[in-house]
């Protein structure tokens, strides 16, 4: 069975007539957008890796109760459970996710550069640093949306769904963000 041509809907199905391909399918279809979101909230791949598991437990659980509410947006789901999941850690530890260009997962190192000298690239890195200490002084909604959209790469629609705010309010935020970013860049003299 060529499980690479079922929807999400139809291999959920599928694992729930007992299945278990079509689940393990559905997971690897997702798991890196998934495990990316949680990495980018908690900054440290251990405790990603248990909050991924403790996820896909959690989608595993529902769906065998049968109280999975089968909308065909599994994803947008699967980051929902991840996203409260990060958000609980956060509000048990009293702690905020922190940009660090020490950290060992850069998004700016997957990016495709053709051939661009050292000087370039030492001073694209520089930028990249400076803006992710900017993002920091950013307010937690729109750290947020900047999160999401630029290192997550998600739409603002999957924002709003994740964040349970509309388009609009997803869109100000990000509007806010960068107008403060800029703000910071000059009140501080930053170049960029």
């Amino acid at each position: 069975m060529q499980l690479k041509s079922f929807n999400d809907r139809e291999l959920i199905h599928l694992y729930m007539d007992g299945n278990e391909a079509a689940f393990e399918y559905l997971l690897n279809r997702h798991k890196g957008k998934i495990f990316t979101s949680i990495y980018l909230f908690v900054k440290d791949n251990d405790l990603a890796n248990d909050i991924f598991q403790e996820t896909f437990i959690k989608i595993i659980d529902t769906i065998r109760s049968g109280r999975y509410n089968d909308e065909g947006k599994f994803l947008q789901w699967a980051l929902r459970i991840s996203y409260n999941l990060c958000v609980d850690l956060f509000r048990k530890n009293k702690r905020k996710p922190m940009f660090s260009a020490s950290d060992d997962f850069d998004i700016f190192d997957t990016l495709s550069i053709a051939e661009e000298c050292e000087e370039t690239k030492i001073m694209r890195n520089q930028t990249h640093d400076k803006i992710r200490q900017l993002v920091n002084f950013l307010p937690d909604e729109q750290r947020e949306v900047i999160m999401l959209r630029h290192y997550a790469d998600l739409s603002f629609k999957e924002i709003s769904e994740i964040t349970n705010v509309s388009i609009n309010t997803a869109l100000g935020r990000m509007r806010y963000a960068l107008i403060n970013i800029r703000k910071m860049v000059t009140e501080k003299q930053i170049i960029l």
